[in-house]
């Protein structure tokens, strides 16, 4: 990595060399407001080289932080959507198991059941799925 690196460095030299020796006009830049003094053609050439690769490099580390933005929240999307279908189902089970019935509705029959809370009597002896709670000693 470092050769192709190092290759590609002393290219990159070699073509503004051969740009400054192939250009060597002298000439004046107008930058609208003032007027630059007049300067090499090839080294001018340069310049504006290493400027448009600097403002290039700073433009496309911008696009690549707003993609991998997008991406960020694309994926949180995608998790949100996961955890709230995670949280229906939650929701659907915890409703199933509170009105599953309890374990005196199953045995004892779901509208009969009744527990009586004194002593030792039942209040309606007729009635045979009445309980009564008594304490053992």
């Amino acid at each position: 990595m470092r050769i192709l690196l190092f290759i590609l460095l002393f290219l990159s030299f070699a073509y503004a060399l051969g740009l400054v020796l192939a250009n060597n006009a002298d000439i004046g830049v107008n930058l609208l407001f003032s007027q630059a003094p007049a300067m090499n053609l090839g080294l001018l050439l340069i310049l504006c080289m290493i400027l448009g690769i600097i403002i290039g490099l700073l433009l496309a580390l911008l696009m690549f932080r707003v993609l991998q933005n997008k991406w960020e929240i694309s994926r949180l999307q995608k998790q949100n959507n996961s955890l709230q279908e995670q949280l229906d189902q939650a929701k659907v089970v915890i409703d199933r198991q509170a009105n599953a019935p309890t374990v005196e509705e199953a045995v004892y029959g779901a509208s009969n059941v009744r527990i009586d809370n004194d002593s030792n009597r039942i209040a309606n002896p007729s009635d045979a799925t009445v309980l009564s709670k008594r304490k053992l000693d």
